[in-house]
């Protein structure tokens, strides 16, 4: 996984995005804002980006995005319930086509049994109506889960979205 392969994404992100006439937003958690940085890096990604949320508090993720408290505490930051909640929360806060999501542990601390380091949890969200939640375990530092899990969001957004 390299920086270029994120750079084509990016590219065929926003090229699909402009020929649909569609807006996409993201909700980024472990990935601090990376997603959003990739897409806004390609000239003219403003005619299909206007804005993202990095919610990486529980806090932030309850007041920006509307995420539960209880489904937080019941399910803990990283899980399908709560990237599910944080996708459908920036899609409407964003009024945007296409909302993705992203919670994990890109470590070197913060893991368990349970939820190791570099387990991370995606959500999707279309104004169509249509969701998808993945769960992904990465390897490496945490540059290289962050940039995996920033490479896996924009790669399964063309996939199963665009």
């Amino acid at each position: 996984m390299s920086e270029n392969q994120l750079r084509r994404l990016s590219v065929l992100v926003g090229e699909k995005l402009k020929a649909q006439g569609r807006w996409i937003t993201c909700a980024e958690s472990c990935t601090g804002g990376g997603i959003a940085k990739a897409i806004t890096d390609i000239a003219g990604s403003s005619a299909y980006f206007d804005r993202g949320f990095v919610t990486y508090s529980n806090a932030a993720k309850h007041d920006l995005l509307g995420v539960s408290e209880a489904t937080l505490a019941a399910h803990g930051a990283v899980s399908e319930e709560v990237v599910r909640e944080m996708a459908i929360g920036a899609l409407r806060a964003a009024q945007a086509d296409l909302a993705l999501s992203v919670s994990g542990i890109a470590g070197p601390d913060g893991g368990s049994a349970e939820k190791p380091v570099g387990t991370v949890w995606f959500g999707f969200a279309g104004s169509d109506g249509r969701g998808l939640s993945r769960m992904m375990q990465f390897e490496g530092d945490r540059d290289a889960v962050r940039l995996q899990a920033t490479i896996f969001a924009l790669q399964t957004a063309i996939d199963e979205f665009l």
